[in-house]
């Protein structure tokens, strides 16, 4: 077996597995999940026909490279939603569709870096989305975990580490708005972000997956950032975007990376190999979801309630501090958040997840520790249900 693998620590949802496998739930409540960002709402109907009226794409190869119709659909969301200039984002070289985008920040950094860059670095948030992680572990670099704290409105300061990290430094992930504090990066610091790139040449790879769920401030983009300060080619630049979140489609397994056409070019030899391209259903069905945003919009307001149920009810009790994008809340909760998590449980019948188990250090040392991760999936009622129940449990624990 690869020993690489053996660097690879277990998944969050595995830990979660563990830390409530012995632990008896109450009986008076009904189950209540806010652990997985798995979003609930429903599947725009329109969307769903589209699939159902594309099945018979299933009988034939669909190609790594995509349908020209999904690749110009997503490229003019692109510059629609990022006020890019018409037509900059070419759909020939600029973009590929992905099954997801986990599959694609997993694979992009075996493109990057491989055994003749020895003592690779890659760079990345703590907390983080743990296929940051695994992808420079099983690359064989090494992870650079960045402090996200409240202290830095949990934006981690790459530009503060040692030169000699920096020179090593292969790609930078972050992740805007984040995952999971909800934090997003402004356009001011995505300069910073470019410039140091720039500096030391590495590839900046934004995961702005979670970028269609706002409350009051609309995301930038990396793209947009790179294109207003001359970069046209969007160089060392590559997003990340999904339909799971923005569409409520997660298995559909369908979103697209896009940006700088040097590095798209290897990329897509390597996925020629891998055999991960989308079925031909999908693709109709990601050509619609890109050209419509009624339905995108919907979702938000849905959200929208949402966090303002969970505010009105914690923030009483708690110093809340609200995201200002996504649909997770990050909440410091009494004696930490495995033993917060397993009280939720036990008592309430509530799952959450341990925020130490996204991040990376020994107890205090691990940003994540005194939180928990609340993901606002369900719907609104069973939401609102859930939240009343974790307020229940910071009282019995503060």
């Amino acid at each position: 077996m690869n020993t690489m693998l053996n660097g690879l620590q277990p998944y969050p949802f595995e830990k979660l597995g563990i830390l409530l496998n012995e632990v008896t739930p109450s009986r008076d409540y009904s189950a209540i999940n806010l652990s997985i960002g798995e979003p609930r709402h429903p599947v725009a109907p329109w969307i769903r026909e589209t699939m159902a009226q594309s099945l018979d794409g299933i009988s034939r190869y669909p190609t790594t490279r995509g349908e020209a119709s999904l690749r110009q659909a997503a490229s003019r969301w692109l510059e629609r939603r990022f006020d890019l200039i018409p037509g900059s984002v070419n759909p020939e070289t600029q973009l590929l569709p992905v099954n997801g985008t986990r599959e694609a920040l997993y694979s992009i950094v075996h493109a990057i870096t491989g055994p003749q860059d020895k003592g690779a670095v890659i760079l990345m948030p703590n907390p983080f989305y743990q296929i940051y992680e695994g992808a420079s572990i099983m690359a064989g670099a090494t992870p650079i975990h960045v402090p996200a704290t409240e202290a830095n409105h949990f934006l981690p300061d790459y530009s503060a580490l040692p030169p000699d990290i920096l020179a090593r430094t292969k790609l930078l992930f972050y992740c805007s708005p984040a995952n999971p504090t909800g934090a997003i990066t402004p356009e001011a610091e995505l300069k910073k972000l470019l410039q140091l790139a720039e500096t030391y040449d590495f590839v900046l790879a934004a995961d702005e997956c979670y970028s269609e769920i706002w409350y009051q401030q609309q995301p930038p983009g990396l793209l947009k950032v790179a294109q207003d300060l001359g970069r046209t080619g969007f160089e060392r630049c590559l997003v990340f975007h999904s339909l799971s979140k923005r569409s409520n489609m997660p298995g559909a397994r369908s979103g697209f990376v896009a940006g700088d056409a040097k590095i798209l070019k290897p990329y897509f030899q390597l996925r020629t190999y891998t055999g991960c391209a989308t079925p031909p259903f999908i693709q109709q069905a990601a050509t619609a979801a890109w050209n419509d945003e009624a339905h995108v919009e919907e979702n938000r307001i849905q959200y929208r309630q949402k966090l303002a149920d969970a505010l009105e009810i914690l923030q009483p009790i708690l110093p809340v501090q609200p995201p200002q994008a996504g649909f997770y809340l990050w909440l410091r909760v009494p004696r930490g958040g495995e033993t917060f998590t397993r009280h939720l449980f036990h008592r309430y019948h509530v799952t959450v997840l341990p925020g130490a188990y996204l991040g990376r250090g020994e107890g205090v040392n691990n940003p994540g520790d005194p939180y928990i991760r609340i993901a606002m999936v369900q719907p609104r009622a069973e939401n609102r249900e859930g939240i009343r129940r974790i307020a229940a449990a910071v009282h019995d624990l503060g």
